[in-house]
């Protein structure tokens, strides 16, 4: 199962949040909050079923905790 991690980069005192998303291989990928990218589609249907989700912080959400935040997302 695909792995998830929340990542805020703030710049000019403003805050940015993307996605990591970390294959089986450790190979990367990150994904911007926009609703036309598929692989943030994707993202939400596997943390919806499940998928590992982590914070900024690289705390594991429970999935109480990852649907909650799903829920504040476009």
């Amino acid at each position: 199962m695909k792995t998830y991690k929340i990542n805020e980069v703030t710049f000019k005192e403003e805050t940015f949040t993307n996605i990591q998303r970390v294959d089986a291989d450790h190979m990367s990928t990150f994904i911007p909050l926009s609703e036309f990218n598929s692989d943030y589609q994707q993202f939400k249907i596997d943390i919806a079923k499940g998928a590992q989700l982590s914070d900024a912080n690289n705390n594991v959400m429970t999935s109480e905790q990852a649907n909650t935040f799903l829920a504040t997302l476009p």
